[in-house]
């Protein structure tokens, strides 16, 4: 099976499996586990943060900076395809009374002057802004990165009226990797960056919040909050390092990849997509309308399971593509020709 549904699908390596089993652990709600005290640190050190948590999925992580920095009936500003906004079961308005602000772009970045325009001003009667939250990359728009001038611009204009700023950086090193970029200087301009060891990185599950050394200390009591203590995870912890270690410089192959599955697919009729506009590891692409075919990307989804390849079909229209450490070459070329047959029986 060829499963491109995300990069979240893949198993551990060996040696994460080996540092898993050797782990040295300790009870973490006691902060007492060696192993997830060292990725903590780990991963402050490669964010340029004071200091990390490690949460069990980046949904927690995001909406745990979230509860610390927006306050009860304030609006948070973000991009209208935001995981936040649509992924995370709308739980700034559950668990931390925030109301989300989307901003339409036409490209996936936000603009200095919407982010501006769309904070409240200081009156009695309108509901105040208190939170700009980022997302690099960007999953819904084809892994998009964000350069650091571009974060550092919608910052200063969030700063300058009182807002915090976090980063969904659950792909962070994916985008340093196709900027050519630390992933810490690409979070310097956020108050707190969230980042998953379970994408990209290819651990089984986990995700850090890094920021501030007296929010990250906070943040210890709202993970216990929202049921995110956990015992001896060091087993897990372990895992991220390893992660950390070694899959960070391999990136690049699954952005080589996710170019040639574009370029591939932008030759078959039916498809509409930039190959250009793909810099990491993420596809989306629009399928156009085909006289009686309702839904074109639920069929190329389904001939494409039938031939052994996973992907997601967003909407009748738009499909998503991922590319990880467990997708090679032959799979890629493998895909195309799939979808070679299957978009000519769509469009015949």
């Amino acid at each position: 099976m060829i499963d491109l549904r995300s990069d979240t699908v893949t198993h551990p390596t060996p040696a994460m499996r080996r540092a898993m089993a050797t782990a040295e652990v300790g009870d973490d709600v006691y902060g007492e586990d060696p192993t997830v005290r060292r990725l903590e640190a780990r991963a402050a050190e490669r964010l340029g943060k004071q200091a990390a948590i490690f949460v069990p999925t980046g949904t927690m992580g995001n909406q745990v900076a979230i509860h610390l920095q927006a306050r009860p009936g304030s609006e948070v500003i973000l991009e209208a395809r935001a995981h936040i906004f649509n992924f995370e079961m709308g739980a700034m308005a559950v668990w931390s009374g925030a109301l989300p602000r989307p901003i339409t772009t036409s490209d996936g970045f936000m603009t200095p002057e919407q982010v501006s325009a769309a904070i409240s001003p200081p009156i009695s009667y309108r509901t105040p802004t208190s939170l700009l939250c980022l997302e690099n990359t960007h999953n819904l728009w084809s892994g998009l990165p964000m350069d650091a001038a571009r974060t550092e611009a919608l910052a200063t204009v969030a700063r300058s009226r009182g807002l915090a700023v976090h980063l969904d950086g659950a792909r962070i090193f994916n985008a340093a990797a196709a900027l050519g970029t630390p992933a810490a200087t690409l979070a310097a301009p956020c108050d707190t960056v969230m980042f998953c060891l379970s994408k990209g990185l290819a651990a089984p599950i986990g995700s850090l919040l890094a920021g501030p050394s007296d929010l990250i200390r906070e943040a210890r009591r709202v993970r216990k909050l929202f049921g995110g203590g956990m015992r001896q995870v060091g087993v897990l912890a372990a895992a991220g390092l390893v992660a950390l270690d070694e899959m960070v410089d391999r990136l690049d192959e699954d952005h080589r990849r996710a170019r040639r599955l574009a370029q591939g697919l932008a030759e078959l009729p039916g498809v509409e997509v930039d190959p250009a506009r793909v810099w990491t590891n993420i596809l989306v692409f629009q399928l156009r309308s085909q006289s009686g075919e309702a839904s074109p990307a639920a069929r190329l989804a389904a001939g494409l399971r039938d031939r052994g390849i996973l992907c997601i079909a967003f909407s009748d229209h738009e499909l998503r593509m991922v590319t990880h450490v467990e997708i090679d070459d032959p799979a890629i070329e493998a895909t195309l020709a799939a979808a070679g047959e299957v978009l000519e029986e769509i469009y015949q």
